[in-house]
Formats: structure tokens, C-alpha cells, sequence
């Protein structure tokens, strides 16, 4: 399995930017004569949550053997603390860089599938929110979205105010991050409004999975996103579990969303220094 930290210049955020790539082109299969058929690769885009980076999902969950047994190449970009939205002005379109950019060049880059029903959308929190508004937003792109313990707090950031200890809940760091805050439901900040707009338009929606832990304080807003999801017509797999917002919990769910998703069933997980058999 090839892990790889890859910089490249984003036009989107105006900066050098980094990101890990796992791609599985490097199977090693003792006493098989044939290897395994070379196609393009079935691509997850895996968004971290506040306060994380690129390493996250590599350091705290299986992904890459999970990957790897998979067949499946996971490219998992940085976001900062932005929520993946744009900021023009800022040049900050992470929105942009996740939906558009990124996977231009990731697909000039790799061996990667052009195919809307091969490319998919994941993340935790943040990453959740991030990956759902944007897998929306960028419908004719991903064709499977996940979220994980999703940040749906639409909702709660109304009634903000600057009293929280935690920077992500602050009625300052809310609007500069979303602008004014009594205007986010009806604008496509808002997962709920682009999918209504989808189905006043008759596009079809990306097939979705929601999971979220049953300590998580986020259980009541996931609840009502997958209500709304299910009452548009969208086809939800929604699951909940033991567990709160953490690694633990992630950990276990992202192995349930790439079982979830449509990937070859009869891949192979190449040997490796833990499993030689020796």
C-alpha cells in the first residue's frame, strides 16, 4: 500500500497545500501468478474535523489497510477550521478546492476513475458537515456521501453567543467563518436548502450514509438531517452505536461506510510486515 504525502500549488486557496494520498498500486500477492486487474481506481474524499490536518485519518483509524483491502485509493486533503466553505475575499474557497480543484489534479495526478458513481465524499464532524454540503453542492462530481458524527449545528449557531470556552462555538468565530448568522438556512450554506433546490429541479441526489454515536451530543441534529433526507426522497443509510465524538467511535464506523460503498468485493490484502505468516 502506497502512502504518500503530496504538496501541490491550490488556485482555489492561493497557496502550497498538503495532502496524503493512499493508493493500493503496490500489492504484493506470495504464490498467486496473476495480479489484480488494472483499472482505475474507486476514489474517497476523507475530510477531517476541527482542530485536525491531513494526518488525521491515518493516524487514528485502520483506513489504509482498510484500503487497501478494498481496492481503494483515499485522497485526504487539509481544511483548517473553515468548515470547507469559501471565502473569497479571503482567498479561502475550500469549498471550491474539496468539490472542484481537488479532484481535477488528483485525477491528473493518479490512476484515478472519472466515474461520478466511483467517486465519493466522506468525514467526521467538520468533515461530516463538510462532506454532506459539498457532496450536495457538487452532485454531478460524487455520487456517495458520508458523514460521521456530522456538525449539524445550523441550527444551534442562531442562538450563538461569544460565552462557549471552545473557539468553534463562539458567535465570533461562527460569523466569520459563515457569515451572517440569521441568513444561513435559506442559502446553500445550509445541506438542507441544496437538497430541497434538487428536488424543486428533479436532479437526483448522491446515494448517502449518516452514522453518529449515541453519547455524541450531536445524536439530535443527526436525527433530524436524516428525517429531512429521508422525507426529500434521498436514499439514506443512517446507523447509530455505542460511543461518543471520538476515534473510537470513527474508527469503527469509517470500516461500516467502505462496506457500505460500491467496491469490488472480491479485492485482496497484500502482504505486509504484519502479516508474512512466518
Amino acid at each position: 500500500m502506497a502512502l504518500m504525502e503530496v504538496n501541490f500549488f491550490s488556485k482555489a486557496l492561493m497557496r502550497p497545500v498538503t495532502m496524503n494520498v493512499i493508493l493500493p498500486v503496490d500489492k504484493v500477492f506470495f504464490g498467486e501468478e496473476t495480479e489484480e486487474e488494472n483499472k482505475p481506481f474507486k476514489t474517497l474524499y476523507l475530510l477531517h474535523g476541527v482542530m485536525g490536518n491531513y494526518t488525521d485519518w491515518v493516524t487514528g483509524t485502520c483506513i489504509k489497510r482498510w484500503a487497501e483491502e478494498k481496492n481503494l485509493a483515499v485522497v485526504m486533503p487539509s481544511g483548517a477550521n473553515m468548515f470547507y466553505m469559501d471565502h473569497p475575499n479571503a482567498n479561502e474557497n475550500y469549498s471550491e478546492f474539496i468539490g472542484k480543484e481537488l479532484v481535477k489534479i488528483t485525477r491528473r495526478m493518479f490512476p484515478l476513475s472519472h466515474k461520478k458513481e466511483d467517486t465519493f465524499i466522506a468525514g467526521l464532524s467538520m468533515g461530516g458537515y463538510g462532506a454532506i454540503r459539498n457532496g450536495l453542492k457538487y452532485h454531478d462530481t460524487f455520487g456517495y456521501i458520508a458523514g460521521l458524527s456530522s456538525a449539524m449545528i445550523l441550527e444551534k449557531m442562531r442562538t450563538a453567543d461569544d460565552s462557549s470556552p471552545m473557539f468553534f462555538e463562539k458567535k465570533s468565530f461562527l460569523e466569520n467563518v459563515f457569515g451572517d448568522l440569521s441568513r444561513i438556512k435559506d442559502c446553500e450554506i445550509n445541506p438542507e436548502w441544496i437538497a430541497e433546490n434538487m428536488k424543486k429541479d428533479g436532479i437526483p441526489f448522491p446515494h448517502m450514509y449518516l452514522a453518529c454515536g449515541l453519547d455524541d451530543p450531536l445524536l439530535p441534529p443527526n436525527r433530524k438531517f436524516r428525517d429531512t433526507m429521508q422525507k426529500l426522497g434521498v436514499d439514506v443509510t443512517y446507523e447509530e452505536g455505542p460511543g461518543a465524538h471520538e476515534w473510537d467511535f470513527w474508527n469503527r464506523y469509517i470500516k461500516r461506510v467502505l462496506d457500505w460503498l460500491p467496491l469490488d468485493k472480491d479485492s485482496k490484502e497484500g502482504m505486509n510486515s504484519g502479516n508474512v505468516g512466518l
